[in-house]
């Protein structure tokens, strides 16, 4: 069974940084995508970053420039490294693999909080 588990959230004051790991049960190399994902009260999920299935990253505009998606396939973890964070950026970061276009799993879910 696959299992997502983040960790590395916590709360940091504008400015700051914090990096965020998954570690992926599976080989993440046998996933289509990986990505990060965040929900923030009363509002939907997005996308954060993530990699395309053909091995390109994507980024959301909000967080361009700040965050940097990486991965380690000998760990079978991925990073979301997260700079210059606004209060705006607090929510629960989740991550997320797709096996197939119409199988994917997530993460439990880590909480950032960013104080100005």
């Amino acid at each position: 069974q696959v299992q997502l588990v983040e960790s590395g959230g916590g709360l940091v004051q504008a400015g700051g940084s914090l990096r965020l790991s998954c570690a992926v049960s599976g080989r993440i190399f046998s996933f289509n995508r990986t990505g990060w994902y965040r929900q923030a009260p009363g509002k939907q999920r997005e996308l954060v970053a993530g990699f395309t299935s053909g091995g390109s990253t994507i980024y959301a505009d909000s967080v361009k420039g700040r965050f940097t998606i990486s991965k380690d396939n000998a760990k079978n973890t991925v990073y979301l490294q997260m700079n210059s964070l606004k209060p705006e950026d607090t929510a629960v970061y989740y991550c997320n693999a797709h096996l197939t276009t119409s199988v994917q799993y997530w993460g439990q879910g880590t909480q950032v909080t960013v104080s100005s």
